[in-house]
């Protein structure tokens, strides 16, 4: 699955959330902008990039979920997944 084809929908199903809910699905779109940010700002990938990467897209979920459990909407770089970390560390071309 490419990264472009990720939706909140997807989002909310793989957190176990009700998919039908409105206030559920914004949640998952503010969430969906936030991981993408991030992942591009970690990598230096633009979205194309991205696209071309099917494991990214595993980071986008776990990401989601994670940011979606805690409320939070930003990602420190201390407390970055490890899994996610050597994902996003493997696609790197930003290596400041």
């Amino acid at each position: 699955m490419q990264v472009s084809e990720i939706t909140p929908v997807e989002l909310a199903k793989y957190a176990r959330e009700d998919e039908t809910e409105s206030d559920v699905i914004s949640t998952f779109t503010l969430i969906l902008s936030a991981v993408k940010a991030y992942i591009k700002g970690y990598t230096g990938l633009s979205d194309e990039q991205l696209n071309t990467k099917e494991d990214i897209s595993i980071a986008v979920f776990v990401l989601s979920n994670e940011m979606y459990e805690n409320r939070i909407f930003t990602v420190k770089d201390n407390n970055v997944n490890k899994v996610v970390q050597s994902i996003l560390d493997m696609h790197s071309i930003n290596l400041l």
